[in-house]
């Protein structure tokens, strides 16, 4: 990753749960709001500064260090190794655990109390791959190799344990594909790509 996907990530992340671009409106966020673009911001920092032959012995402990303090401040578990798409959208802090092999793709929004989590054993052994365009509601539970569509809205509570195709709405326990209307009207604020400055 170079500083310019670095950048594209951060205000990516900041347009989709902002609806802001500016510079201003990131240092807001990133200095006095104590919410969830504020986590993404220091996730993308140790993501990018641990790369970086220079910022990795300089940058990248103070980063950790601050992430770090937001994960116990905003009960929110995602290692900065994992692997994610841009515009990603936490809704409300609290109790989110995601193993850091999951992969989710852009445009994911993730709801409190969400867990994307590693299956030891069984035909789904491993972690979860997300598509793009995917809305996981509050309390749902991702578990094993398993691999989300894109456009798919997951319904608040769903326990999903097997693949689910692109463009359907699942829940239930376990859960199942209960239409294909997707995730539209869920997943917003996904025009930023010629917006932001490359």
């Amino acid at each position: 990753m170079d500083f310019k996907d670095y950048k594209f990530l951060v205000y990516s992340d900041l347009y989709r749960i902002t609806d802001d671009l500016n510079l201003r409106s990131l240092l807001k966020h990133v200095l006095f709001k104590g919410g969830a673009f504020k986590y993404n911001f220091w996730m993308r920092t140790c993501q990018y500064t641990k790369m970086h032959p220079i910022l990795k012995y300089s940058v990248y402990p103070f980063a950790k260090l601050l992430l770090n303090h937001l994960v116990y401040k905003l009960g929110i578990s995602i290692p900065p190794s994992t692997s994610i798409g841009s515009g990603f959208y936490i809704g409300h802090f609290g109790e989110i655990i995601v193993n850091e092999r999951s992969v989710i793709g852009k445009n994911c929004n993730i709801s409190h109390g969400v867990t994307l989590g590693k299956a030891n054993r069984g035909k789904h052994k491993g972690c979860p791959i997300v598509g793009d365009n995917v809305y996981i509601g509050p309390g749902a539970k991702i578990v094993g190799a398993v691999r989300i569509g894109n456009n798919v809205a997951i319904g608040a509570n769903c326990v999903v344990t097997k693949d689910i195709p692109d463009n359907s709405v699942v829940a239930g326990v376990p859960g199942k594909v209960i239409s294909q209307e997707g995730s539209k009207g869920y997943v917003n604020r996904t025009d930023y790509e010629d917006k932001i400055i490359k």
